[in-house]
C-alpha cells in the first residue's frame, strides 16, 4: 500500500501536468503510449500472443490510433493505418501456412485498434473548445469510485459482488464508490459554476456519477475476468504498487468512452 500510494503522489502531477498544462499533442502522443504499452501488456502479459511482430503491429497500430484522434488529420489517414495494420495481421496468418490461428489475429486487432478507440475518447474529450475542463470528469469516475470502493469495502464490506473474478469486491465498497463518485461530481459541478463561470445540471452530475461509478466497476470485473482466464496476477510491473497500464487503467477502457457519450447527449454545463 505504501508503495501504492506514493508512485500516485509522483505520478499524478505529472499525468495533470500534461493534460491541463502542456500543448494538447503532448495528451494524444501521452495517451498514444499508454495504448501502446497496453496493446503489449493485454497479448504478452497475458500470454495469449507471444509473437513478436504481432505485437510490434498492435502496438504500432495502438499508438497512431490516438495519435491520430490528437493530430486532426483527414479519416483517410486513420483508415489507411488500420488497413496496413489488417493487412499485416493477415500475411502473418498466410505466411504461418495456416500455424497462426485466428483468435490471435482477432485479440492482436482488438488490441491494436478497440482498446486504443476506447482510451482515445480522452483524447477526442480534450481536444474539445472546454476540452481542459471536460478530461476530469473520467478521471473523477474511474479514480474517486475506486478510492470510495476502496475504503468503504475495507470498512464496511460483507457481501462478495463477484466472487470468482474479482474476490476483494463487495456490495458495499461498490455503494461506497457510487457514493465518492456523485460527491465528486457535485463538487466539479461547483467549481464550474464559480471558478469558470459556466451553469452546470447538477441532477445531470448525480447521474453522471452513479452511471460512471458502475460503468468503472464493470470495467474493472472486464480486464479482471481476463487476469482470471489467463492465471495472471499482473498485467505487468510498470507502475510500482499499481502493476501495469491495464491494471491501473482498466476502468478507463470504459468511462472515458462513456463521459464522451454523456457530454454529448446530456451536457454538464450549459
Amino acid at each position: 500500500m505504501k508503495t501504492r500510494i506514493i508512485t500516485a503522489v509522483c505520478l499524478l502531477p505529472l499525468l495533470l501536468l500534461v493534460v491541463f498544462a502542456a500543448p494538447k499533442i503532448f495528451t494524444a502522443i501521452l495517451f498514444g503510449l499508454m495504448a501502446a504499452v497496453g496493446a503489449y501488456e493485454l497479448l504478452t502479459g497475458t500470454g495469449l500472443v507471444t509473437h513478436v511482430r504481432l505485437n510490434l503491429y498492435a502496438m504500432a497500430s495502438a499508438l497512431w490510433v490516438c495519435l491520430w484522434y490528437g493530430l486532426g488529420v483527414g479519416y483517410v489517414w486513420l483508415l489507411l493505418g488500420i488497413l496496413m495494420f489488417w493487412t499485416a495481421l493477415f500475411a502473418e496468418m498466410m505466411a504461418s501456412e495456416g500455424k497462426l490461428p485466428f483468435d490471435k489475429v482477432a485479440v492482436c486487432f482488438a488490441a491494436g485498434v478497440i482498446l486504443p478507440a476506447l482510451l482515445g475518447a480522452l483524447v477526442r474529450i480534450h481536444s474539445w473548445e472546454r476540452g481542459r475542463l471536460y478530461i476530469c470528469i473520467p478521471f473523477i469516475f474511474a479514480f474517486l469510485s475506486d478510492s470510495g470502493a476502496y475504503f468503504a469495502g475495507l470498512k464496511f464490506g460483507k457481501h462478495k459482488l463477484s466472487p470468482v473474478i474479482s474476490p476483494k469486491k463487495t456490495v458495499e465498497g461498490v455503494v461506497g464508490g457510487v457514493l465518492a463518485a456523485v460527491a465528486g461530481m457535485l463538487i466539479y459541478c461547483g467549481v464550474l459554476q464559480l471558478g469558470f463561470g459556466l451553469q452546470p445540471n447538477y441532477l445531470f452530475g448525480i447521474l453522471y456519477g452513479v452511471v460512471g461509478s458502475v460503468t468503472a466497476v464493470f470495467g474493472d470485473l472486464c480486464f479482471s475476468a481476463i487476469k482470471r482466464q489467463t492465471g495472471i496476477k499482473d498485467y505487468g510491473n510498470l507502475i510500482p504498487g499499481h502493476g501495469g497500464i491495464l491494471d491501473r487503467f482498466d476502468s478507463m477502457m470504459m468511462v472515458a468512452p462513456l463521459a464522451e457519450v454523456l457530454l454529448l447527449l446530456l451536457p454538464i454545463a450549459g
